[in-house]
């Protein structure tokens, strides 16, 4: 299976505070910042809603965009949130459904059903993450 990785940006529940972040485990890593698992920025301001990702397969361009977003002004994340998510939904759960992806346990292991073993999602790019989000209004 070929590598993701994702550049992201969450806000906290009255999006006046951003944070631009990058993984290759979306879920897990939405995951942590949601149950201030790590100290630090998103922890101390309540930072914990996905409204915004994109994906790619090479770390290089991942890193080099999230370098790119950070160096934005607000105004431009705030475009490109809303490009994508015009009413700043918060991404999270519906990755999970979309994904058919068990919520993380506390210990940061996903639940399996049916006895199989988990297979991490592939989530598609964030283009079409925003068709479907424009569709279900």
């Amino acid at each position: 299976m070929e590598r993701q990785y994702f550049v992201y940006i969450l806000t906290n529940r009255h999006h006046t505070v951003l944070y631009t972040g990058v993984t290759n485990d979306l879920i897990r890593r939405v995951y942590e910042h949601r149950e201030k698992l790590t100290p630090g920025f998103t922890c101390r301001n309540n930072v914990t809603e996905l409204v915004f990702y994109e994906c790619f397969s090479d770390v290089h361009a991942s890193l080099a965009r999230e370098k790119q977003i950070k160096a934005g002004s607000r105004a431009s994340k705030i475009a490109l949130i809303e490009g994508m998510n015009p009413e700043w939904q918060d991404l999270y759960r519906q990755l999970l459904s979309r994904q058919g992806a068990a919520p993380l346990t506390r210990r940061g292991a996903r639940t399996v059903s049916s006895g199989g073993a988990f297979q991490p999602p592939i989530l598609p790019p964030s283009e079409e993450i925003a068709a479907s989000l424009r569709s279900s209004q």
